[in-house]
C-alpha cells in the first residue's frame, strides 16, 4: 500500500510539473495572434474541436477548443498550446494520413478501427511504443509503403481518429487487419481473426 502510495505522488508531482511546463513554455495562450494561430485553429477545426472560421486570435474559444482536445489526446488541460500539445497534434495528423490512405473506402466505425489499431501497437509490448515508428515501422502499413500516406486527409478521418482518441474501438483490441483480397505475405493468416469490419479482418 505504501508503494502505491509512492506511485500515485509521483504521478501526481509528474502531471504538476507537465501542466506547468506546458504553460511557461507555451508558444500561444489567450492573447496570441497570428499565422501559427491560423494554422492551430485549423487543425482543431478538422479534429471537430473548433467550430467556428479560423481568425489568427487566439481568444477564448480557441483555448477552450485546446483543453477539450488536450483532455482527449492525455495532455495536461492548460488550454495553453506548448511543445505537449503540439506533439499531440502531430500524432492525430500522422494518424489521419494513415487512417485515409488505409480506409477511406471503409465505413465511418472501420475508420476508427484502423485508428484504433495504431494505438493498440502503441500499448503493445510486441510494437514500438510512440505512434512515428508504429506507423512508419517498416512494412507495417501499406498507405506508408504505397505512397497514399501522402493523400490529404478528409473529414472522415480526423473524426475517426479523434474517436478512436475518446476511447472508441470497434477492432475489439486487434493489432492486424488485413484485406483478404490484396494479401500478399501470407503470414498474416497466422494471426487470428477477432473481428470484421467491411473488407477488413482484424486480429490478434
Amino acid at each position: 500500500m505504501m508503494f502505491s502510495g509512492f506511485l500515485l505522488g509521483l504521478a501526481v508531482v509528474f502531471s504538476f510539473f507537465s501542466t506547468e511546463a506546458e504553460a511557461h513554455a507555451a508558444d500561444f495562450q489567450v492573447g496570441s495572434t497570428g499565422q501559427g494561430v491560423t494554422e492551430l485553429q485549423y487543425t482543431l477545426q478538422k479534429l471537430g474541436y473548433f467550430d467556428v472560421a479560423p481568425t489568427g486570435y487566439y481568444g477564448p474559444v480557441t483555448k477552450q477548443a485546446v483543453s477539450r482536445f488536450q483532455h482527449d489526446f492525455g495532455v495536461p488541460s492548460t488550454g495553453y498550446t506548448g511543445e505537449l500539445t503540439r506533439n499531440a497534434l502531430d500524432r492525430a495528423e500522422m494518424m489521419a494520413h494513415v487512417v485515409h490512405g488505409e480506409a477511406r473506402g471503409e465505413s465511418f466505425e472501420g475508420q476508427v478501427a484502423v485508428a484504433a489499431v495504431i494505438l493498440n501497437r502503441v500499448q503493445s509490448p510486441e510494437f514500438p511504443n510512440s505512434t512515428y515508428h508504429v506507423i512508419f515501422q517498416r512494412n507495417a502499413f501499406t498507405a506508408v509503403n504505397d505512397g497514399q500516406y501522402g493523400l490529404t486527409p478528409n473529414a472522415s478521418a480526423y473524426r475517426a481518429v479523434k474517436e478512436a482518441m475518446r476511447g472508441w474501438d470497434p477492432s475489439s483490441g486487434a493489432t492486424y487487419y488485413y484485406n483478404p483480397a490484396g494479401v500478399t505475405d501470407t503470414w498474416i493468416y497466422t494471426r487470428s481473426v477477432i473481428k470484421t469490419i467491411g473488407k477488413h479482418h482484424f486480429a490478434k
